[in-house]
């Protein structure tokens, strides 16, 4: 670094010549963030100097003086000359200069001032360190905040920068400092002037780097100011409690609603005096409602405010349409609202400090990080609450629920949430994240539920589940297999190949054009038999001449599998159209002539080393249904795995559904789930007179 000569620099500071004093401050901005060099500056007489220039410069002498002597403060120095004058002539600055350096040195001084508290020992001639001090000066220029939240929109990432730090120092003050009745108007004054979008739209900026600090301190002020209006309780002595509460009611149009219900020539006054369920008509579970919020406090108060003076009109059709139902089946509009707001603050950590995601910035500085990061959505709450209750209104809805079913909605909508709004990307605009949240299919997000109380156990049972599974497989397989074996039983048509052989091997020459095979009762033989058509009436099995004994069966061959859709309908009385699936039974032929189970006994005591396999039958069933019954029932009988896709399906349907099942109706006082356990209803009025049915249909 080159060797300054400070006596010197401060006096060309003082020089009657514009360019000396522009060199002088120039060199004086790179220099004076050394506190030692400071130190000697100040006992020079430079301070005096630089607060001149400060208030008296212009151009690129301006600029340098403003950097000079934020670089100043910054090592917490040149206090004394900080002053109402001082920063009354920043605060102008920034309503009136247009020049983007001038304007980035005079916001870093105000954030040094905001942000800095004071002390008593200071020597500075304004006594109110924080946002106070700049509240004389925004009283002369008070357009200084809505030019402050412009300047976000500014293509100079660094002066965005710049004017977000000083919006965040200004808010920390304010929370921190001002009384509670004052700084929620200074919030809201920011909100009107539109820093809530404004800092949306940087967030979603590609170039995040360049506003990584000051938008992640905005994203953490804005938790700390949901953390501090959920705080707050909500109680009938405040005023501004008392007027939302009022506000909220007298939204739902009461004098509607009261003048329906008594159209029945009741006294209309009377009742509307005593309305016994003034606030339960509104979804609370009282008619005191200020203690309901107890959960989410003034925030909670706040959504539902928002709600319903935003969408008044569907808040009374609401109202309305439910008032002509029974109580159990009226949406809880108040407790809907509750919870949503419940789901929001969990799903966005807002408890989790700012110094935590701090602390994770700054170990994952990358995209990456950005990406997990940052919350844009955070920033638009009021309508990702709107968008959550609707959400709730629509699943009440569609599945017809009832207030004992509350509960359930309400762990459909943290679902909905977590999947929409958590897996929705930095760029995503909110307005498609509500139309999702609006679209999101009811049969998906049980879907959904499925899967995640599945991963719960997983992650809590592990092996035990894994256990569980391995038990359900097995009474499925068993399950469907009896079902196989019963359409076995049963018997079915199959068409009649014209050149089908018997199991002798010599061709069959038959004008028959249908075959019926039906299974014996004891499960030990196949009775089949051909005809010229279907009757109307299965034929009996004595009826049936030809029958196969099942234990010389070798195999059960078929081509189901790779024509899994190839199927056709015979009809009665017409040739069918040769369907292209065919089962193929293979055995051992009998040294006796077979057909009617003569000489069995003697096949199944030789030696099968010394027998031919031939083909014993050839079924060609009219659909795909059919031969995955036959196919997959043959196979179960011989003790085989079966092996088409359709039946593997119904397996995993029936596992599935037992898992289910057996999930859904754990004990809740397991120690997987917190909290207290339901209670255990009794028996008493119950008798024996009910049925399950637990698969409906043939």
């Amino acid at each position: 670094m080159e060797t300054v000569n400070v006596a010197e620099l401060v006096e060309r500071l003082g020089s009657d010549e514009d360019a000396v004093r522009k060199m002088a401050v120039f060199k004086l901005q790179s220099n004076i963030g050394d506190p030692s060099f400071a130190d000697i500056f100040i006992v020079e007489g430079g301070l005096i100097r630089l607060r001149y220039l400060t208030l008296h410069a212009s151009g690129n002498t301006l600029a340098y003086s403003l950097t000079s002597f934020s670089r100043l403060l910054d090592v917490d120095k040149g206090w004394e000359c900080v002053d109402q004058e001082l920063v009354e002539r920043i605060v102008e600055l920034i309503v009136t200069h247009p020049l983007v350096n001038i304007l980035r040195g005079a916001m870093s001084i105000l954030v040094s001032i905001v942000s800095h508290p004071y002390t008593g020992n200071r020597a500075s001639q304004v006594d109110n360190f924080g946002f106070r001090a700049l509240k004389p000066a925004i009283t002369i220029y008070p357009q200084f905040l809505e030019m402050l939240v412009s300047r976000l929109s500014s293509a100079d990432h660094a002066l965005c920068a710049n004017a977000l730090q000083l919006i965040n120092s200004l808010m920390r003050d304010s929370i921190t400092n001002d009384p509670e009745a004052e700084w929620p108007k200074f919030i809201q004054r920011l909100q009107d002037l539109g820093v809530i979008r404004a800092a949306y739209v940087l967030m979603q900026d590609p170039a995040l780097q360049d506003l990584a600090h000051p938008l992640l301190e905005f994203q953490s002020l804005t938790k700390v100011l949901l953390r501090k209006w959920r705080d707050i309780p909500v109680g009938q002595d405040k005023p501004e409690h008392r007027r939302a509460l009022k506000g909220i009611y007298v939204a739902s149009n009461p004098d509607r609603n009261h003048d329906e219900a008594t159209e029945n020539g009741d006294d209309t006054r009377r009742s509307r005096r005593h309305h016994p369920e003034k606030w339960r008509r509104l979804g609370f579970e009282t008619e005191s409602p200020a203690g309901e919020f107890y959960e989410v406090g003034f925030l909670g108060m706040m959504d539902l405010a928002d709600y319903v003076r935003s969408h008044g009109d569907d808040f009374q059709n609401m109202l309305l349409e439910h008032s002509t139902k029974p109580a159990r089946q009226r949406c809880p509009i108040a407790r809907a609202s509750l919870a949503v707001t419940s789901i929001l603050y969990e799903h966005f950590e807002v408890e989790k400090s700012d110094v935590d995601d701090t602390k994770t910035y700054l170990i994952s500085e990358s995209r990456a990080g950005f990406e997990k990061l940052f919350q844009p959505l955070l920033l638009h709450w009021t309508r990702l609450h709107v968008a959550g209750l609707q959400a709730f209104f629509r699943l009440w809805k569609a599945t017809a629920a009832e207030e004992e079913d509350l509960d359930k909605i309400i762990e459909l909508v943290r679902i909905l949430i977590e999947s929409v709004v958590g897996g929705a990307a930095r760029v995503k605009d909110v307005q498609d994240v509500e139309e999702e949240l609006a679209d999101f299919e009811y049969h998906r997000l049980r879907g959904l539920q499925m899967e995640l109380l599945e991963l719960t156990y997983e992650d809590a049972w592990g092996q035990h589940l894994r256990q569980v599974r391995e038990e359900l497989h097995h009474e499925a397989l068993q399950f469907v297999k009896e079902q196989r074996i019963r359409s076995l039983l049963q018997g079915s048509w199959f068409a009649l190949d014209s050149h089908s052989k018997l199991e002798s091997g010599a061709v069959q020459k038959s004008t028959a054009t249908y075959q019926y095979a039906q299974l014996s009762h004891n499960r030990r033989y196949l009775h089949f038999g051909q005809f010229d058509m279907m009757g109307d009436r299965a034929p009996e099995l004595d009826t049936l001449p030809e029958k196969i004994d099942l234990s010389i069966v070798s195999s059960v061959t078929s081509n189901v599998s790779a024509n899994p859709d190839s199927s056709s309908t015979a009809t009665v009385k017409t040739a069918p159209r040769q369907p292209a699936t065919k089962i193929t039974i293979h055995g051992y032929a009998p040294s006796t002539a077979t057909g009617h189970g003569k000489g069995h006994s003697h096949a199944r005591s030789g030696s099968r080393a010394t027998q031919k396999e031939v083909v014993l039958l050839t079924l060609r069933p009219s659909s795909h249904s059919i031969a995955s019954e036959w196919l997959d029932g043959l196979l179960m009988l011989l003790n085989q795995q079966p092996i088409t896709a359709e039946t593997s399906k119904l397996i995993d349907l029936v596992s599935n559904y037992g898992l289910k099942i057996r999930l859904l109706n754990v004990r809740f006082d397991d120690a997987t789930f917190a909290g207290e356990a339901p209670q255990v209803p009794s028996r008493d009025g119950l008798d024996e007179d009910y049925y399950y049915d637990v698969f409906g249909g043939a």
